[in-house]
């Protein structure tokens, strides 16, 4: 109890050796070490037989049994034999290296036994590096921090590459503690960032060794090429191991990435200082297509194969796309977002990448599917009011002009996540985003996600592609998958928006909709239907009149000709007013209107005997004009007369009959003045006016004027956007007019020789 205080690279202990005679040894030394071998792991093939499998359970057995008793042990028993003991560390690093990821534990199909067993000896391998990475378990037991950082370091406890395999393995459910774990070794021995800078250019030859394998890459490009020299394999011509070998590589890498920024965002500094975002979108955009060409061109005897190597390289390109994303919003998107200084450097650095992708047309197109653009600059704006417009116009341009030079057509946002449309590509939870981007099956056997999900495609009612486009997509897809009819695939490309990377995706992965499953797969092309006759279904206005040449054998040609009339003069066409005079006749009767008919002596035999003086009539309202005189009822009083419409009015009649109108307009206006008011209020004659040029703007179709708002606000309660606006507006333009530019106008006539000095 004297030592109980004191950290453990301090204390002496005091044991007996071989001899029985006593000694005083440090807590930490060889000699304290137990004499346990433990036996590294060894991964269980896809195709193993049932020996296999038995050693497989039994070596597990065996591990998990040992690393039970390490974790069991007193504090300083337990970095006596993590130190010292060189088979612990060669079997936890066994077990980095060959655990199955998220995409082997998906493909392999293993009995209830071995997951078990596997899931056991993962949580313990776990708990074993989590208890590596704390140097304080206790009050009593801890390590000081300078020297644990020293022990992890100079004993290779812990180092870059395997932390990156952690996070891969257990990030999945894990990623607080993970954080916690990684910060704490980071933070306790800084010479971590160190080894981290010099990782960052082993992963971008990892980039390059990958391009030079698939033929993209030309490092002696002006050197001219012998005849006789061997031309380089590229992604097709290449063995299909060497190409299985590439897309496993280039898996694990990416999904590595990913899984390390998702749980370590403090290293995306780092990496974003190698220019990494740029290298990454530069080889997104030259190896993702070739891969994908050459993959749809190789003949796999093994389908499922086939499916596999497709599956990859479609997580492949999903975890890139992320990865940028993070990079981008832990560097860029998130201190904009906290507010802190230098906003305007981190937006511009923001733009400069979005600018440099504008080259990238697929990384592009690919990227702004995931996480749209717009959404970040909209957010960008509305954190920074004074961003350039001119410079997110263009950039929002250049995504459309992106779009439509791929020849692709944009999701619906629907089809993303739900956290994605809600605020903005920056202000979602990252780590939250991708893991609602997976497949969402949660794991504790060690790995991130199984598969993506599969996208949908727009499905319209007309179809969007021209007849050549579509079976140019029939084709392509029925040469990757011949056993495919042309009737299951037009469903498929109708049901996903005519977009044959996703159909064929969600066809290799079993992920189609639920009613595609229902259909068959061989399932022929449907005949098309013959049209029907036009001339059956012609319906007009002109039908089975004596014209109608499709419904009569004989037809009046006399009433058909062409031009003029032989024998008729354009000038008598011309003076023919005889249809004026039909109408003329026919309107006058209009204007007879009688409110009375006074009878004759002798007309009251043409009188009806309804008409005759009914004694049940109420006649109290004939002679009392109820309502009548009212200021609303003037028009039940003042019949308005018949105007003759100005076609059939003679020469002249016409214009009188406008200054009539003219001249009652002006009598009735002032009539209403206020014959005791010698001169009209001004406000109201303005008033009149405004509503009249009001009215006059809005018949012509003219926008009102925006109101100004350069006033503002008083001193000290801030300015809106638009005080903002309009002040700079009028700052920029307030020397076009009035006396302004009087000076520099007077110096330019000056130095013209025009005005005498």
């Amino acid at each position: 109890m004297a030592c109980a205080q004191v950290p453990l690279d301090e204390q002496q202990v005091t044991e007996q050796d071989a001899l029985g005679k006593e000694r005083t040894l440090p807590a930490l030394h060889p000699d304290r070490k137990e004499d346990r071998l433990f036996v590294p792991y060894v991964p269980l093939s896809a195709d193993a037989c049932p020996a296999e499998v038995e050693e497989f359970l039994e070596r597990s057995r065996f591990i998990l049994e040992d690393l039970e008793w390490l974790l069991a042990l007193p504090h300083d028993k337990f970095w006596c034999q993590v130190v010292f003991d060189t088979s612990l560390q060669k079997c936890l690093d066994s077990y980095v290296h060959h655990a199955p990821r998220g995409l082997d534990l998906s493909s392999a199909s293993t009995s209830p036994v071995v997951a078990e067993t596997h899931q056991s000896l993962h949580r313990v391998v776990f708990f074993a590096f989590l208890r590596m990475a704390t140097h304080k378990e206790s009050k009593e037991n801890y390590i000081t921090p300078a020297v644990f950082g020293e022990i992890l370091y100079e004993n290779f406890l812990f180092d870059v590459p395997k932390i990156m395999d952690l996070c891969m393995l257990f990030g999945k459910g894990n990623s607080p503690l993970l954080y916690k774990m990684i910060e704490n070794i980071f933070t306790q021995q800084p010479s971590y960032y160190r080894d981290l800078d010099e990782t960052v250019p082993t992963i971008l030859e990892v980039f390059d060794s990958i391009e030079e394998k698939c033929g993209l890459r030309c490092d002696g490009a002006g050197e001219p090429l012998k005849l006789n020299a061997q031309k380089k394999p590229n992604a097709v011509s290449m063995t299909q191991q060497d190409f299985l070998d590439i897309i496993l590589y280039l898996c694990d890498t990416s999904s590595t990435l990913h899984a390390f920024f998702s749980v370590f965002p403090g290293a995306c500094a780092t990496f974003h200082s190698h220019s990494f975002l740029c290298r990454l979108s530069s080889f997104y955009e030259s190896v993702m297509p070739d891969l994908e060409k050459a993959l749809t061109k190789r003949n796999f005897e093994d389908k499922s194969l086939q499916e596999d190597v497709w599956r990859r390289l479609s997580h492949s390109r999903r975890k890139m796309l992320e990865t940028a994303h993070l990079l981008l919003h832990h560097t860029c998107l998130q201190p904009i977002l906290e507010g802190v200084e230098n906003t305007q450097t981190f937006a511009e650095e923001l733009l400069q990448h979005f600018t440099s992708f504008l080259s990238e047309k697929r990384f592009l197109c690919d990227y702004d599917e995931l996480f749209p653009i717009a959404e970040d600059i909209s957010l960008l704006q509305q954190a920074l009011p004074v961003i350039d417009e001119t410079r997110t116009s263009y950039l929002l341009q250049g995504v459309h002009s992106a779009w439509d030079s791929t020849g692709r057509r944009k999701t619906k946002p629907s089809s993303q996540s739900p956290n994605q449309g809600a605020v903005g590509g920056a202000s979602r939870n990252i780590s939250q985003d991708v893991r609602q981007a997976e497949d969402g099956r949660e794991t504790s056997r060690g790995a991130e996600a199984m598969l993506d999900v599969p996208r949908r495609g727009s499905n319209g009612a007309i179809c969007p592609v021209s007849e050549a486009e579509l079976e140019s997509l029939l084709s392509c897809i029925r040469d990757l998958l011949p056993d495919l009819g042309e009737g299951f695939v037009l469903a498929c490309l109708q049901e996903y928006g005519y977009d044959s990377e996703v159909v064929i995706n969600n066809i290799l992965e079993g992920r189609l909709a639920p009613g595609l499953d229902a259909l068959d797969r061989a399932m022929p092309r449907p005949v098309k239907e013959a049209l029907p006759n036009v001339l059956d279904s012609r319906s007009n206005v002109f039908d089975d009149d004596e014209f109608d040449v499709f419904r009569r054998e004989r037809v009046d040609m006399t009433r058909v000709w062409k031009g003029r009339r032989k024998g008729e003069s354009s000038q008598e066409l011309l003076n023919d007013k005889k249809h004026i005079s039909e109408q003329r006749a026919r309107y006058q009767t209009y204007q007879t209107v009688v409110d009375e008919v006074v009878l004759q002596a002798g007309d009251s035999a043409s009188y009806n005997v309804g008409d005759d003086y009914d004694d049940e009539y109420d006649d109290t309202y004939d002679m009392n004009q109820v309502g009548a005189n009212d200021l609303d009822g003037d028009s039940l009083l003042n019949r308005r007369p018949f105007t003759m419409p100005r076609v059939l009015q003679q020469a002249g009649k016409a214009e009188e009959a406008e200054d009539e109108e003219d001249e009652e307009e002006e009598q009735g206006q002032q009539s209403n003045m206020n014959k005791d008011q010698f001169i009209q209020d001004p406000a109201l004659l303005r008033e009149r006016a405004a509503a009249r040029r009001a009215a006059m703007q809005q018949r012509r179709g003219v926008q009102p004027e925006r109101q100004s708002h350069v006033v503002g606000r008083p001193k000290g309660q801030g300015q809106t956007l638009d005080t903002f606006l309009d002040r700079r507006k009028k700052e920029a333009n307030k020397g076009r007019g009035a006396n302004h530019n009087r000076r520099n106008m007077a110096d330019r006539k000056r130095s013209k020789g025009m005005i005498p000095s």
